[in-house]
């Protein structure tokens, strides 16, 4: 059992919450006097975007970074999962309420997260905040960090890669719901798929959901009927950019006997797709959980920053996964491609 205290905090309706908390065995954990001289310990405040820790993508790499920091740092935790097609002001709500109960940081998880971020830091100056994937990458306030991510660096190697490994000479992108960070994917995916392959058939994207829909996140049926819809144009790999929905998405293109790519975390490792492992072909892994542990370790540390923080691929922020070996036929090629992207030589497009 890991040491510590582990406190969780769970939506009821609207704005309302309730608070649980339960102690694993052990030594407690550590107080704030952290006796023997240690340092105050942190007491964080993480909000999850929708579908929360668990759903095996975005939110479970978030959810790791939280677990290094509680594992390697002296701090305590609270988290929260957004609801579909919630307000603004029920996100300003958990917000407040964890800076309120002396939360410091406070981490936003999802781009849908940066304007109550914004609005509720400046009502609490001495509480450092973090929003990850920093909508258009900007932040206000001088207590405010955001952490933004080349999704379409990595995107144009896994579309590299699915081209390079397609032998209808047809690939499918399915995305969450159709806003300008997941439309970041789409660019960067059938880009590196037409370096690849110039002659590669890239169909149009499917988005899940429309805003203020943001369900296609979240449901797994509407990846399933996408992925068919995108199998029966012939496409034989497809990439999915849509959190907890991809879910279904990997499942169906794994039992049509397709190749699937996984998106933020290594889905090749995820039990929710164990039956269909040896069809995900990579995934595009974005390290949310390396910006969680820096943002924390720069509050404990005293060297936070405001403004925003990017990861590519020069800094390991963005990558593919190797896992499963279904790419080491083509592994060098990839490496070719993202040793140009690294050094200038190409520009990956963020946008069609």
């Amino acid at each position: 059992m890991r040491r510590g205290l582990k406190i969780t905090l769970v939506a009821v309706t609207g704005a309302a919450l309730t608070l649980s908390a339960s102690a694993c065995g052990g030594k407690k954990a550590d107080s704030d006097d952290g006796g023997g001289g240690d340092k105050k310990s942190l007491k964080i405040g993480l909000a999850f975007d929708i579908g929360g820790r668990g759903d095996q993508s975005f939110n479970d790499s978030a959810a790791a970074g939280l677990d290094r920091a509680k594992k390697n740092l002296n701090v305590q935790t609270e988290e929260i999962s957004a609801k579909p097609d919630e307000p603004d002001a029920d996100k300003e709500s958990r917000l407040r309420l964890m800076a309120n109960k002396g939360y410091n940081p406070v981490i936003g998880v999802g781009f849908a997260y940066t304007t109550a971020i914004i609005k509720v830091a400046k009502d609490f100056p001495n509480t450092k905040f973090l929003v990850v994937d920093a909508d258009q990458c900007k932040v206000e306030g001088a207590n405010v960090s955001g952490a933004c991510f080349s999704e379409e660096q990595g995107s144009y190697l896994v579309g590299a890669a699915a081209a390079l490994k397609s032998k209808s000479g047809t690939i499918g992108f399915i995305g969450g719901v159709n806003v300008p960070l997941i439309q970041k994917f789409f660019a960067g995916y059938q880009a590196g798929a037409k370096a690849a392959k110039p002659g590669i058939k890239v169909l149009p994207p499917k988005y899940l959901t429309q805003p203020p829909n943001f369900n296609g996140f979240k449901d797994t049926g509407l990846g399933n009927e996408a992925a068919k819809g995108q199998l029966d144009q012939d496409a034989d790999v497809i990439y999915h950019a849509a959190g907890g929905a991809g879910i279904g998405v990997i499942k169906t293109v794994g039992q049509a006997g397709k190749w699937a790519i996984g998106v933020d975390s290594d889905q090749y490792n995820q039990p929710a797709v164990a039956g269909v492992k040896q069809q995900i072909l990579t995934s595009m892994v974005k390290h949310v959980d390396l910006a969680v542990y820096d943002f924390v370790e720069s509050v404990a540390n005293n060297t936070f920053k405001a403004g925003t923080k990017q990861y590519d691929l020069k800094n390991d922020g963005v990558g593919y996964a190797p896992s499963g070996g279904n790419v080491d036929d083509i592994k060098a090629r990839l490496e070719e491609l993202k040793a140009k992207i690294v050094s200038g030589e190409i520009q990956v497009p963020t946008k069609v």
